[in-house]
C-alpha cells in the first residue's frame, strides 16, 4: 500500500550534473566520469530511505551534507550501472555494485543530475534497493 518504505545505509559516491540527458545513459556517463575523476570522490555512508514522497539520504556523519530529499516526481531514473562496473571499496570487502537515480536539479524542468551509490550491506543488494524504487515510482502513478 501507500505505507510503503525501505530504507538502508548505502555508500554515497557522487552526484554528476547531466543536462537532459537521464535512463541508463545517464547512469553510465555519471559511473564512467566517476570512476576516472582525480582524485576518486570518497564514498560517504549515507541512510537512503525510499517512500511515496520520494528518496531522503541522510548523511548521519555530516560529512557531505546533513538531510537531502529528493521528491519522487523530480526523480526520472533508477536502476544498476548498465555497465556492471564495480566500485573497490576502502575495508576491503571487496567490489560492491554500483547503482544511482536520476532527479531534476532543483528549480530546473531540464537539467538533470544523477546521484551514485554502491551497495554497502549484502543483505541490502543494490538490485533489491533499485527495484524498490522502481516499484514505488511505479505505484505513485507516475507517468513513464
Amino acid at each position: 500500500g501507500s505505507h510503503m518504505g525501505a530504507a538502508c545505509n548505502v555508500l554515497f559516491i557522487n552526484s554528476v550534473e547531466m543536462e537532459s540527458l537521464t535512463g541508463p545513459q545517464a547512469i553510465s556517463k555519471a559511473v564512467a566520469e566517476t570512476l576516472v575523476a582525480d582524485p576518486t570522490p570518497t564514498a560517504t555512508i549515507v541512510h537512503f530511505k525510499v517512500s511515496a514522497q520520494g528518496i531522503t539520504l541522510t548523511d548521519n556523519q555530516r560529512k557531505l551534507f546533513f538531510r537531502r530529499h529528493y521528491p519522487l516526481n523530480t526523480v526520472t531514473f533508477c536502476d544498476l550501472d548498465p555497465q556492471e562496473r564495480k566500485w573497490t571499496k576502502t575495508d576491503g570487502s571487496g567490489p560492491a555494485k554500483l547503482f544511482g537515480f536520476v532527479a531534476r536539479k532543483q528549480g530546473s524542468t531540464t537539467d538533470n543530475v544523477c546521484h551514485l551509490f554502491a551497495e554497502l550491506d549484502p543483505d541490502q543488494p543494490a538490485a533489491a534497493i533499485v527495484n524498490f524504487v522502481s516499484r514505488v515510482m511505479l505505484g505513485s502513478g507516475q507517468k513513464r
